[in-house]
């Protein structure tokens, strides 16, 4: 049979403006989305972060082929979208800003106004450094922000570890989270002290651990457990070792801190208090906890509140009040804590759910408090 050459996809008018055909903020804070779209029967663009506040908005086909749809006046944060095309979930083709997933669904749309936002202060670096994990057997790679000015002559800076939830990458708590903006501005307004953040990858892709090879009502049974073990390696023997050849960082316990979300706050809790005498401040944003994924070192460690109480200058449990993901993992965390008599910081965000809005703030107010 002759082969025929399926047809191309249309294209924007090139003598119109390309802003006439791609999302933008608009001067009263408003967003206007649009997607180029001129064959499809039905657009919508979804709102939202979590299942529980995601709202589906019809959007308008124009003459030029955008479909577009207009939001009120929002407040400055950075957004979550993604396009409904006849079924089909899309990114925003015409936006430059993912969220850094393993599987990229949806887009970002940031509204200023806030501490998320590129300030005119002095910037900190951010640097990515690849590696070979000898725990995982395979070529890894970190993030590391250091602040404005360091230099291996410098001072030794404390350390912060930080862990990204399920399903993201480790950019998504540079890219979403926005921590080196935050720690820009934290550090410009004096808030904070400096330090190091290092941003692991939490999933190890070792082979019984790849996470997509499991269905989601076993992830907390089998996948959970595999990893975190996995990555507590990686973190003592490789990242830790890695930082302290490259930075001039601190090395004591106190000099230490280690925090994480969702999935995060699971490698947080566990590489916490498997070693415990390596950290001295320690936070679970949302986290998965023990109240589902057991874990013996952990529980065995709970049981000598008197060793943490000592050990730890810091230990925070966070949570939104909504959170449907995590809710009643973190829950079941602060009931231990409670029995046992283990000293810590419980922050409920009210009518917030497994999500940046309880996560930024929570990570921006923890960090002034922690190497103080």
């Amino acid at each position: 049979m002759p082969l025929r050459a399926a047809p191309l996809p249309a294209t924007p008018d090139q003598t119109v403006p390309l802003n006439q055909f791609i999302t933008q903020v608009n001067a009263d804070k408003s967003v206007t989305f649009r997607l180029f779209a001129p064959g499809a029967k039905r657009v919508a663009v979804v709102t939202g972060s979590t299942a529980d506040s995601m709202v589906s908005h019809e959007m308008k086909k124009e003459a030029n082929g955008a479909w577009t749809w207009k939001s009120e006046p929002m407040k400055p944060n950075l957004y979550e979208y993604f396009f409904d095309v006849d079924g089909f979930r899309s990114i925003d083709t015409g936006n430059p800003y993912v969220k850094p997933q393993r599987q990229p669904n949806t887009s970002l749309v940031l509204v200023p106004g806030s501490i998320i936002d590129d300030r005119a202060v002095p910037h900190g670096d951010l640097l990515a450094l690849s590696y070979h994990s000898s725990a995982l057997k395979s070529e890894r790679k970190v993030y590391v922000w250091t602040p404005p000015g360091y230099s291996h002559e410098s001072d030794p800076l404390p350390v912060l570890y930080f862990y990204h939830g399920f399903g993201d990458t480790g950019l998504s708590a540079i890219t979403q989270l926005r921590i080196p903006q935050i720690m820009d501005n934290l550090l410009a307004e004096g808030k904070i002290k400096p330090m190091l953040v290092v941003v692991p990858d939490t999933e190890t892709d070792i082979s019984d651990a790849v996470p997509e090879n499991f269905p989601a009502a076993d992830r907390r049974k089998d996948f959970y457990p595999l990893n975190a073990r996995a990555a507590d390696k990686e973190l003592m023997n490789d990242i830790i070792p890695l930082i302290g050849q490259r930075f001039n960082a601190r090395k004591d316990a106190e000099g230490r801190a280690l925090a994480g979300l969702s999935q995060g706050g699971y490698q947080a809790l566990v590489s916490g208090m498997s070693h415990l005498q390596s950290f001295g401040w320690l936070a679970s944003f949302s986290g998965v906890t023990t109240a589902t994924v057991p874990n013996d070192e952990v529980t065995k460690q709970l049981s000598r509140a008197e060793d943490i109480n000592q050990q730890l200058r810091n230990f925070t449990l966070v949570v939104g009040d909504k959170d449907s993901v995590t809710g009643k993992d973190i829950a079941g965390l602060k009931t231990e804590l409670e029995r046992q008599k283990v000293k810590f910081d419980y922050v409920e965000y009210p009518g917030a759910g497994h999500e940046m809005d309880v996560w930024r703030p929570a990570y921006a107010a923890w960090v002034q408090k922690i190497f103080n």
